[in-house]
């Protein structure tokens, strides 16, 4: 039978002191993010003025008074040209891809 030898390794660095202030902080707040407990950030103003413009425009987008980006002009070529395609798309005439290149024999 082999005799293993064990190796001591020794700790470097500085030694740390459990009982300071710095880590019972970091123990503290470990256990604070282990419990899920922990809030990061700053607070919330519930009655500040941002919040209340935030709350109005959430309410404005669920009801669909306000809508995002810009609206659609239909009228223009390029919105003429996308619903000309969807139709050619939904009669299949649409062909996808590249097209063949026609070889010529001699």
């Amino acid at each position: 039978m082999k005799k293993v030898e064990v190796i001591e390794v020794k700790k470097l660095g500085r030694p740390v002191n459990e009982n300071s202030v710095r880590q019972l902080r970091l123990k503290e707040l470990e256990l604070k993010r282990s419990n899920g407990e922990l809030k990061r950030g700053r607070p919330i103003k519930e009655d500040s003025e941002r919040q209340k413009r935030i709350k109005e425009l959430e309410s404005k987008r669920n009801s669909g008074e306000l809508k995002k980006g810009r609206p659609i002009n239909e009228n223009s070529e390029r919105q003429k040209r996308l619903k000309e395609l969807e139709s050619k798309r939904e009669l299949g005439l649409l062909k996808r891809g590249r097209p063949k290149m026609i070889k010529i024999e001699e």
